[in-house]
């Protein structure tokens, strides 16, 4: 229950970063200021938190490239959903971003070497044609930033499947400094070029929460599988449509549509159904091993 608790916050900390970044550049905030400040906020309270306890051990990586490569993946997916949630609904870019589970399980045949089954390979597909149903192609509503979004699920599955391959590496600590840190070198450059300040006090409020919301959110999804299995923790991150859902309709007055439901309730299948076959298949294996009787 205590995983579960930490979790359901997690999601609510990363509902407040995309909440924060479509208030910013609503108010005229350019996306990638946005994205430095999210990341320099991040980097800072790792250094100043972890760096004292931790000193040279905060540095040592076994797998620099890895961690360059997950950096930089983090920073493409948080420029695309900054994008992204820019034109669109939160509720549209949120039913796209869950089809992360469905893209992790695909890449990791070619990138991990797992073998997946038809019933999963429907599952994804399933899945993929309910993000098409919320995006609707066809209609006028259609809006060339879903593109952003689903590069965004993309960018996070490969960042998903670096942390997996970095598991039993380098430290949780280790892992968060060199993502800020690489986003923020990464976006920098680009980010100074195109400098814009908010000015309204509300903006500034939200210029300020949207790092410490990453930080936060990142520290309550780490305490939380300390607690529980990553398989037991899976579902939950589901709330996060809720929130995005909440969000979307209270401060931006846009609630969703019979589409964007409809669409993200088979995405939210989809992913369920993934979820409940990778758990029976790794249960089956660990009876296996056992001679007949599962592992507690």
């Amino acid at each position: 229950m205590t995983a579960i608790a930490f979790m359901l916050v997690a999601s609510l900390m990363f509902t407040g970063i995309d909440t924060c970044a479509k208030w910013l550049v609503l108010a005229g905030v350019p996306a990638f200021t946005v994205v430095f400040v999210r990341y320099f906020t991040h980097l800072s309270l790792v250094t100043t938190l972890s760096l004292p306890s931790q000193r040279r051990r905060l540095f040592s990586t076994g797998k620099p490239w890895l961690e360059a490569a997950r950096g930089a993946s983090l920073l493409g997916a948080t420029i695309c959903n900054f994008e992204a949630v820019r034109f669109l609904p939160l509720t549209l870019t949120a039913a796209i971003l869950f089809t992360v589970p469905l893209w992790i399980c695909a890449l990791s045949i070619p990138i991990l070497g797992e073998r997946v089954g038809i019933r999963r390979w429907v599952a994804i597909l399933v899945g993929l044609c309910g993000a098409i149903i919320a995006s609707r192609p066809w209609s006028a509503e259609f809006h060339w930033a879903v593109l952003f979004s689903f590069g965004a699920a993309l960018c996070t599955a490969f960042y998903s499947i670096l942390t997996r391959l970095l598991a039993g590496v380098d430290a949780t600590s280790t892992q968060q400094f060199y993502a800020a840190m690489f986003a923020t070198l990464g976006i920098a450059p680009i980010a100074l070029l195109n400098w814009g300040w908010p000015a309204a006090a509300v903006d500034w409020l939200a210029f300020a929460l949207i790092g410490l919301f990453g930080w936060t959110g990142h520290q309550f999804l780490t305490i939380a599988h300390r607690y529980a299995p990553a398989s037991a923790l899976a579902p939950f991150m589901y709330a996060q449509m809720i929130y995005m859902t909440a969000s979307s309709w209270i401060v931006f007055h846009t609630p969703p549509d019979g589409w964007v439901l409809t669409g993200a309730a088979i995405v939210l299948g989809a992913g369920f159904y993934v979820w409940l076959r990778e758990r029976q298949l790794a249960k089956t294996g660990r009876t296996q091993l056992t001679g007949g009787e599962a592992v507690p």
